[in-house]
């Protein structure tokens, strides 16, 4: 959540950086600072309640000693004694209705973020390769079903649509590809491998930012007396992996944290009808490695541009063609201040698909979820958050399998894969 001192200090400079999101988000400002000002006069006032009944409480002690009557002092005390009692459920009631405002409200972009209301207006910054030439493209689907490599009607007997079954080949393949992203990232990227719950409690999605906005998207049981859902299906890795280190004061040479892990990923949201939903484009279950920095304050946009190499370097190791765009304000996600996004070619689509998105959340997520570190100056302060996909694995096979598909129908398997799946192409 952002900073209330930092909103407090510099009202018209966040409220014009959140107006370039689009939405009415700014709006909320005005709203947390009279939340933030009742909850500050009440404190006062109580500070100053307090101060009286002690020395009210004093005048008692003495004239008890004189054998004087004490009782309307005493009186005097009780009603002290009341109004500090309201004062905190007033103060209270003041802070949790802006705590709830700040956690509605997105974080606020990077000055150097590109201003646009959406998609359009996000510049490509770099391309990688050449788009193969392929003649008669196939789909990723047609190719699959023709090697028995995925079943998208298993999926659906089983869990409905937005769901497949990888077989054979093609379950070896997705195995392939998993190894092969993991030991790229903890071997040469320099991450720690972690494997981590599948399942996460609401205040590590509240953390990360998942909550309370797109609670709809997200598969959640264990609803409590408030209805709420208290455990969550991961929707990504990030949710558990950057929560390791929730409530959690580090050292200064603790920095930076790397850490990668694979897990399935839980979605409702699966996109609208039509060809994006064709085949394992947009799956309600999805595998993923994912990539999460803990790191210094000072060095998080630069960590950022790394992060976007180890995320990149998978692409070209397998020799996919891709390009990367930067995120305008009006497509940059709720937690993010600065974001890439990194899309690979898929012939059979004649389109580029997103197979990674690559965040700086400056302290954003810490302040959620009470990450610190103590600087050099014996100073506790929130470390910056990052998070990066290393890569999604439906879209990366998706876009194996097109770029690399053969006029017979067979799939050539890239150099750098073929130690993995213990071929050099699948017929």
């Amino acid at each position: 959540m952002l900073d209330i001192r930092e909103i407090r200090e510099n009202t018209d400079a966040i409220r014009e950086r959140l107006k370039a999101r689009g939405g009415d988000h700014w709006t909320l400002i005005d709203k947390v600072l009279a939340c933030d000002e009742t909850r500050r006069k009440a404190e006062t006032e109580k500070q100053q309640l307090q101060s009286e009944r002690k020395s009210t409480s004093k005048q008692i002690g003495m004239l008890k000693s004189k054998g004087e009557d004490t009782s309307a002092i005493e009186a005097e005390v009780r009603s002290i004694n009341e109004r500090i009692a309201a004062i905190d459920t007033e103060a209270e009631t003041a802070s949790a209705e802006q705590t709830d405002l700040l956690l509605n409200i997105p974080n606020v972009p990077h000055e150097g973020c590109p201003v646009g209301a959406d998609e359009e207006a996000n510049p490509i910054i770099r391309e990688w390769g050449e788009k193969p030439k392929v003649d008669e493209a196939k789909d990723h689907l047609d190719l699959a079903e023709a090697l028995g490599l995925i079943s998208i009607d298993d999926g659906t007997r089983i869990a409905g649509s937005g769901f497949a079954v990888y077989r054979g080949k093609g379950a070896r393949l997705e195995r392939a590809l998993i190894n092969f992203l993991l030991d790229t990232q903890s071997g040469e990227h320099g991450y720690e491998e972690v494997n981590v719950p599948h399942v996460v409690k609401r205040e590590c999605m509240e953390g990360t930012g998942q909550l309370p906005k797109f609670e709809d998207d997200m598969y959640g049981t264990d609803a409590g007396e408030d209805g709420r859902n208290q455990m969550f299906l991961a929707p990504t890795a990030e949710v558990p992996v950057t929560n390791l280190y929730r409530d959690t004061l580090l050292a200064e040479a603790d920095l930076p944290i790397k850490l990668c892990a694979h897990t399935p990923c839980f979605r409702r949201e699966a996109g609208s009808a039509g060809r994006d939903n064709r085949g394992i484009i947009r799956m309600h279950q999805f595998d993923k490695v994912e990539l999460v920095q803990v790191v210094h304050p000072d060095k998080s946009f630069d960590e950022l541009e790394n992060l976007l190499g180890h995320a990149q370097a998978i692409l070209e190791k397998l020799g996919l063609h891709y390009r990367t765009i930067e995120l305008c304000t009006g497509d940059i996600g709720f937690s993010s201040a600065k974001t890439y996004d990194i899309e690979v070619w898929a012939p059979g689509q004649g389109k580029y698909l997103e197979v990674s998105s690559c965040s700086c959340f400056t302290d954003y997520q810490a302040r959620r979820m009470k990450l610190r570190f103590k600087d050099s100056e014996g100073k506790n302060r929130f470390c910056h958050t990052l998070n990066g996909s290393g890569t999604a694995l439906p879209r990366l096979y998706v876009a194996l399998l097109e770029q690399y598909q053969q006029p017979d129908g067979s799939i050539k398997i890239p150099e750098a894969l073929v130690p993995y799946f213990g071929a050099q192409e699948i017929r």
